[in-house]
């Protein structure tokens, strides 16, 4: 149970966003893909669950090579959080589920992760009229609730209130324990520290470092995180 990136490659005319970039997320694993801004890890999660082509690269889960179809593997949860403003939260998961042929009962998962995340008591309330943060929290329990074995969450701490923040990072944990494969995006280096197994870092579309905090600390010889993301990221 491995999704394996091997070589993709994707260009915008002559910028190279991401370039021959290779790494693997196993299942029941959180792995954080960090970087500067610029490095490429939107448009890496984008060509990952379908939305860009890529130029060159191969993407696999547990040995079955992913084609047009990778999303039925393969969910994003965006950075910008974006709704059908016609639709009401429940609406929202109502689409999923007749989307994906959720087996009978999903209803009840449904409501465990509104009740959650806070939104049990808009449930009603249109996707036009919520905030950024209620946003987040609909793609969040929409995307969860489609059950994929593979999640790319591109900085999804952003625009959550922190009970919003505990909830989801016990929702990733269990998940870790399911044995999904968890991909995620962040600036905040200290979360990622405390709730990703390794790092891959990346750079003008290029890996420049993988492994543990404990492995990338042995090899540049800093303890803080954030000298340590800076020496690798220095040019």
């Amino acid at each position: 149970m491995l999704l394996e990136v091997v070589g993709l490659s994707k260009r915008f005319g002559a910028k190279v966003a991401v370039d021959e970039l290779s790494f693997s997320v196993a299942g029941g694993e959180i792995v954080g893909l960090l970087g500067p801004n610029g490095a490429g890890k939107s448009t890496t999660f984008l060509a990952l669950a379908g939305f860009l082509r890529p130029e060159s690269g191969t993407i696999s889960w547990s040995g079955r090579t992913l084609g047009h179809d990778r999303g039925r593997s393969i969910a994003l949860i965006p950075e910008t959080p974006e709704v059908y403003p016609a639709l009401t939260i429940w609406e929202h998961l109502v689409f999923v589920a007749k989307s994906n042929a959720l087996a009978p009962g999903w209803e009840k998962k449904a409501g465990e992760m509104l009740e959650r995340l806070g939104l049990d008591g808009e449930r009603d309330t249109l996707g036009r009229a919520l905030s950024k943060g209620m946003r987040q929290k609909t793609l969040i329990a929409a995307t969860l609730l489609a059950d994929t074995p593979v999640l790319l969450l591109d900085e999804p701490m952003i625009g959550l209130d922190p009970q919003g923040q505990r909830e989801l990072r016990e929702m990733l944990l269990a998940l870790r324990a399911a044995g999904k494969a968890i991909l995620i995006s962040t600036h905040m280096l200290e979360q990622a520290q405390q709730l990703c197994d390794r790092l891959v870092i990346i750079k003008a579309g290029r890996l420049v470092a993988a492994g543990t905090i404990d492995e990338l600390r042995e090899r540049v010889g800093r303890e803080d995180a954030e000298e340590l993301f800076l020496e690798l990221t220095r040019a």
